[in-house]
C-alpha cells in the first residue's frame, strides 16, 4: 500500500479506550513492541488520556536526541512514580529548579573517577554473593534476579548512604525493597488504568500509601541519622547531599528533595543494574563461545585474591558483553520527550510544539538499518570498536543532559560482579531456561534460576609468590609497592622566565584534577605554573610560556565552566592568536561515541586556525577504556615537547624527575631506626603511679626512671623524652594509604633537610610513624594547600581551599586543631602520595619535663610527674591524646624509654610541661 508523506500508522481503535485493548496489562512494552514491528519505525497511539507517537527507528531517533529540540517529558508511569520519587533527578521536570541544582552538586560523584573510591565497598558486597553461591549445595538452585536485586540495592545503599540492608544475610527482602517493589508495580498498572478504576480501588490506594511511607521512614532515618552523627568524614552521596552547593546558584538541596534523590537512587541505582546483570548471565548460558571468551579473560586478568580497581578496567570483554545485553533488553526500556516548538520529524511528519514521542529501546536496538541483519542475535564482538556503534541506536541509558547520571556507577558495578561471579563459578543451565520477561516500571527474566559449581582455581605463572593483598590492592613488598607509592622528585632548572598555564573544562571534576597535577608537575620541573577555568580565560591567553588544556565534552556540549570560552574561541578573528603555544587532552566516553571527544577536538582545531601553534598533539582518554594509561602515555609525550618549546633540559618526566624523597620497598631484615639527634639513651622505669583520686575525672602520673650509666642530672635540669605515636594513630595512616606496618623501605633524599627521617638503610613502616613524624598537630596552610592540590573532587577541593583564609583557618584549623592526617580522612578524593605525606609532616619534637627528684639523692634515677592529656577532641573525631604524657601514662615497669637531659645552659627547646609539685 502506498502512503502519502506524513502518514502516521495507527493500529486499531476501541472507541473511547482507543488503542488500549491491545496492550497486555503484565507486559506493556512487549506490546507496544510487538506493534511496532507490525506498523514500522513510527506510529500513533491513543488511549484515555494519552495521544503519543512511538518511534524506533533510528535516524527518527537521531533527531528526537536533539536536546535542542526536544526535552524529556514525563508520561504516566513517571508521573505515578513522582508519588515518592517527587522531584529527584529521574522524575523531575528539566525546568525544576532542583533538577539542575541535583545535577551539578551530584555529577562528580559519578565520573569515573570516583570508582575508585567506590572499589572497595563493591568488591565487599559482591565478595557477600560469592559467599553465599560458594556455601550452596550442588543441587541448590539461585534465583537470578532475586540475588542480583540483593547484590545491586546493598551496593548503592553502602557506596551512597553507608547504609548496609544486609540482604544476603536474611531470607526475605527488606521491607524497603518489599514496599518499593510493590509501588513500582502499582505505577505502572495505574498508567494501564483509568482513572474511574483507580479511583474505586479502595484497598489498592491504601496498601500504595502504606508502601510509599515505608519507603520515606526507612530515608527519613538515614537523613537523620548522618545528621545526628555529625557527617562521621563520609564523603558519599548522601554527605554531598547534606553539604554540597550548586556551583551555579550557591544553593543547598533542602530536605525533603534529599528525601526523594535517595529513593530515586535507590531504585534506579540497583533495580536496572540488577536486571542487566541478569540478562547478561541468561545470555552466556546460551552463548557458550561467549562465556569461554569471558572465562579466558577473567582468568587472564583477575589474578589477584580480590580485583583492583586496574583490572576491572581491564575487563575488555565483559563490558561488551553487558553493553550486547543492554542492546538486547535495555532494562529501563524507553524515554519519552516532547517537541520544544513546532517541527518536523525525518522530514515529513509534522509536530506540534508539546507533542509528545516514546522511544522505543527493545526495537530502537533491534533496528535492522543500524545494526545489520544479524541484529536479534546475541553478539558482544559488535561493540569490540566503538567507533563502529551506530550511536543513536543505542540508548540503554537515555540521552542529553537528562541521560543516566549513574551510567558509570552502573557498568562500573555490573564488570566487577559479573567478573567476581565468572571468576569463582561455572554457571549451570540445569533447565535450559527459555527466556520470558518481566514487566515492573524495568525489564528482568522472570523465573530465571541456575546452579553453580566452583571453579578449579587457575593461578596464573606470573603472579610472584612475593604478592600480597594491601586493602584492596594486589601489590608486591618492592617493586610495586614503591612505584605506587613514590612521589615525583623534584629537579630544579634555571627556567624562571618560562611559563605554563593549565586551564581546565570540566563537570564531573576529573579534567580538573588532571589539570592540577599537570601544573604541579610543570612546577617541580621549575616552571611557574597555574591552574584556572577555561571561562576564566577568556582573552587572556599568553602568548609567551605555554597553555595546556583539558576538557571534556557533555553531551557535545562544553561543561559550563568551558561554554563560555568555546562560544569566544569561535568569534576570535583569525590570527588573533598568532605566538600561542598549545597542547589539549579531553577527556571521553566512547559509550557516547558521536559526540566522544568533540570539544577538545573542537578548540584543538580553532586554536590552529586562529594563529596557534600546536606544540604537543592532542591526547584522548576513554573513561570505559584504560583511561589512566592514555593519559600517562600522552602525558610523557607532552613534557618531551614541552622541553623543546620552553627550552627546559629534560628527557621525559618519567626520567627528568628525581624525587626530593623516595621510598625503596625492600625485603632485608628489619633494622630498627635509633634516633641520635639529641644524644638519646634508652632508660628503665621503674615504677608508674596515678596520684589523682579513683573518683578524678583527671590523671597525673608519677613516673620513675633509672638512668643508664655515666648519665647525670642537676637542679633544674628538664628529662626530654622522645615520645612514640600511638598505635591508633599509625593504624589510621596505614589504613589510609593501604599499607602493612611490617613492610620495609629505604628513604633517600634530593635537596631536603630531612634529618629527623631515618635514610638509606631500612626502616619498617610502623617504626617510622611511631617515632620520626608529628601527626596531631594543626594541618600547617602549605599541608592544606597540598592536600588541596592532589584533590580530585573540585567540590572538596573548593572546602580545603576555603580553610586557607585567615579567619576559616583560625576557627576551623588551629581552635580545632585539626590535623593533616584528620583532613585526609575526610576527603578520600585527595591522592596525596604516601611519600609525599611524610615530606609534609614536621619532626616529631621532644617532650620536656621538669624533674621532680633530687640528684642528692637519687644520683642514678630520676622521677617526673606528668598530666595525662586524654581528652574528647577539638575537631570532633573521636579522642585527642596527648603523643607523649599518654604513651608515658602507659608505660610499664620494665619497659625502656628513650631520654635525654637538657639543662638550662642548652635552652629549653620544644614542648614543654608544667612540674607538678610532690
Amino acid at each position: 500500500m502506498i502512503r502519502e508523506a506524513g502518514y502516521i500508522p495507527q493500529p486499531k481503535s476501541y472507541g473511547p479506550l482507543g488503542n488500549l485493548p491491545l496492550i497486555n496489562k503484565d507486559t506493556p512494552i512487549l506490546s507496544l513492541g510487538e506493534l511496532a514491528e507490525k506498523y514500522g519505525p513510527i506510529y500513533r497511539f491513543k488511549a484515555p488520556g494519552l495521544n503519543t507517537l512511538m518511534v524506533s527507528g533510528h535516524k527518527l531517533v537521531a533527531e528526537l536526541c536533539d536536546i535542542t529540540r526536544f526535552d524529556k517529558h514525563l508520561g504516566k508511569e513517571l508521573l505515578n512514580v513522582r508519588a515518592f520519587g517527587g522531584d529527584g533527578l529521574f522524575t523531575s521536570w528539566t525546568t525544576e529548579p532542583n533538577w539542575r541544582k541535583a545535577h551539578n552538586i551530584l555529577l562528580p560523584t559519578f565520573s569515573q573517577q570516583a570508582m575508585k573510591g567506590y572499589h572497595t565497598m563493591m568488591v565487599d558486597i559482591a565478595s557477600q554473593l560469592v559467599q553465599k553461591w560458594a556455601r550452596l549445595n550442588p543441587n541448590d538452585t539461585i534465583d537470578v534476579a532475586d540475588d542480583m536485586t540483593r547484590l545491586t540495592l546493598d551496593t548503592i545503599g553502602l557506596c551512597g548512604f553507608n547504609y548496609r540492608f544486609n540482604s544476603f544475610y536474611r531470607e526475605e527482602h527488606s521491607p524497603f525493597i518489599l514496599s518499593m517493589v510493590s509501588a513500582l508495580n502499582e505505577a505502572m498498572r495505574r498508567s494501564n488504568r483509568i482513572e474511574l478504576q483507580n479511583m474505586l480501588m479502595v484497598k489498592t490506594r491504601k496498601q500504595y500509601e502504606v508502601d510509599i511511607q515505608t519507603m520515606f521512614n526507612l530515608v527519613d532515618t538515614i537523613i537523620e541519622e548522618r545528621k545526628t552523627s555529625g557527617g562521621s568524614g563520609e564523603i558519599d552521596l548522601l554527605a554531598r547531599m547534606l553539604e554540597g552547593r550548586d556551583p551555579d546558584t550557591g544553593e543547598q538541596l533542602d530536605d525533603e528533595n534529599i528525601r526523594y534523590q535517595i529513593i530515586t537512587f535507590l531504585i534506579a541505582g540497583h533495580e536496572t543494574t540488577s536486571g542487566l546483570l541478569s540478562f547478561a548471565i541468561y545470555y552466556l548460558l546460551k552463548n557458550p563461545d561467549a562465556l569461554k571468551k569471558a572465562y579466558q579473560e577473567v582468568d587472564q586478568v583477575l589474578t589477584s585474591p580480590t580485583p583492583t580497581y586496574e583490572q576491572v578496567l581491564q575487563l575488555k570483554y565483559i563490558r561488551m558483553i553487558l553493553n550486547e545485553a543492554l542492546r538486547l533488553w535495555p532494562t529501563a526500556p524507553g524515554f519519552e520527550v516532547s517537541a520544544r516548538e513546532d517541527t518536523v520529524l525525518g522530514g515529513e511528519y509534522p509536530l506540534k510544539k508539546g507533542d509528545n514521542l516514546v522511544v522505543l529501546l527493545p526495537q530502537l536496538h533491534r533496528d535492522k538499518d543500524a545494526w545489520g541483519e544479524d541484529a536479534e542475535q546475541f553478539r558482544p564482538e559488535r561493540f569490540e570498536y566503538p567507533d563502529k556503534v551506530p550511536s543513536h541506536a543505542f540508548k540503554p541509558f537515555g540521552n542529553g543532559e537528562r541521560a543516566c547520571i549513574g551510567m558509570q556507577f552502573a557498568l562500573y558495578e555490573a564488570t566487577l560482579a559479573l567478573g567476581m561471579i565468572l571468576k569463582h563459578f561455572e554457571l549451570i543451565d540445569y533447565r535450559n531456561y527459555q527466556l520470558k520477561i518481566k514487566e515492573t516500571l524495568t525489564l528482568k527474566p522472570d523465573d530465571f534460576s541456575i546452579r553453580v559449581k566452583q571453579r578449579e582455581r587457575i593461578q596464573d605463572a606470573s603472579i610472584s609468590s612475593q604478592q600480597r593483598i594491601v586493602g584492596n590492592e594486589t601489590v608486591s613488598t618492592s617493586e610495586n609497592i614503591a612505584a605506587n607509592l613514590q612521589t615525583r622528585a623534584v629537579t630544579r632548572t634555571d627556567v624562571n622566565s618560562s611559563s605554563l598555564l593549565v586551564l581546565y573544562g570540566s563537570n564531573l571534576g576529573t579534567a580538573e584534577g588532571i589539570a592540577r597535577e599537570l601544573a604541579n608537575t610543570a612546577r617541580s620541573f621549575g616552571i611557574s605554573s597555574e591552574v584556572a577555568s577555561l571561562n576564566e580565560s577568556i582573552g587572556k591567553l599568553p602568548q609567551d610560556g605555554a597553555v595546556v588544556i583539558v576538557t571534556a565534552s557533555y553531551n557535545g556540549k562544553p561543561p559550563r565552566n568551558a561554554a563560555q570560552f568555546v562560544k569566544w574561541l569561535e568569534e576570535v578573528e583569525d590570527g588573533k592568536l598568532d605566538g600561542v603555544q598549545y597542547a589539549v587532552f579531553g577527556c571521553g566516553d566512547r559509550n557516547w561515541s558521536n559526540t566522544y571527544q568533540d570539544v577538545p577536538r573542537f578548540i584543538d582545531e580553532q586554536l590552529a586556525r586562529k594563529g596557534g601553534v600546536r606544540l604537543s598533539s592532542r591526547g584522548e582518554a576513554d573513561a570505559g577504556g584504560d583511561f589512566e594509561l592514555q593519559l600517562e602515555q600522552w602525558r610523557e609525550t607532552l613534557w618531551v615537547d614541552v622541553r623543546n618549546a620552553l627550552g627546559i633540559n629534560v628527557v621525559s618526566e618519567a626520567e627528568s624527575v628525581q624525587p626530593a624523597l623516595h621510598a625503596q620497598f625492600i625485603n632485608r631484615p628489619v633494622a630498627e631506626p635509633l634516633v641520635r639527634a639529641y644524644d638519646a639513651f634508652y632508660a628503665i622505669v621503674l615504677d608508674n603511679r596515678e596520684l589523682q583520686s579513683t573518683t578524678s575525672e583527671r590523671s597525673t602520673r608519677h613516673i620513675e626512671i633509672q638512668l643508664p650509666q655515666g648519665m647525670a642530672y642537676r637542679e633544674g635540669d628538664q628529662l626530654g623524652v622522645l615520645p612514640r605515636n600511638s598505635k591508633e594513630n599509625v593504624d589510621r595512616v596505614l589504613r589510609r594509604f593501604r599499607l602493612q606496618g611490617d613492610d620495609q623501605l629505604i628513604l633517600t633524599a634530593t635537596g631536603l633537610d630531612m634529618a629527623h627521617l631515618p635514610m638509606d638503610h631500612p626502616v619498617n613502616i610502623r617504626d617510622l610513624l611511631c617515632h620520626s613524624v608529628e601527626m596531631q598537630e594543626p594541618a600547617t596552610r602549605a599541608q592544606i594547600h597540598e592536600l588541596a592540590a592532589h584533590t580530585v573532587c573540585p567540590p572538596h577541593q573548593r572546602e580545603l581551599e576555603a580553610l586557607l583564609e585567615e579567619g576559616v583557618y583560625q576557627e576551623q584549623v588551629l581552635s580545632k586543631r585539626l590535623s593533616m592526617l584528620t583532613l585526609l580522612e575526610k576527603y578520600e578524593a585527595c591522592e596525596l602520595p604516601f611519600v609525599k605525606f611524610l615530606e609534609l609532616l614536621p619532626p616529631l619534637q621532644p617532650r620536656y619535663y621538669s624533674i621532680s627528684s633530687s640528684p642528692r639523692k637519687y644520683r642514678d634515677k630520676t622521677s617526673i610527674t606528668i598530666a595525662v592529656v586524654n581528652g574528647p577532641a577539638k575537631c570532633g573525631n573521636g579522642e585527642y591524646k596527648g603523643v607523649s604524657s599518654t604513651s608515658l601514662a602507659s608505660s610499664k615497669p620494665g619497659e625502656e624509654l628513650l631520654i635525654f637531659v637538657r639543662t638550662p645552659e642548652s635552652g629549653f627547646q620544644g614542648l614543654v610541661t608544667p612540674m607538678y609539685s610532690i
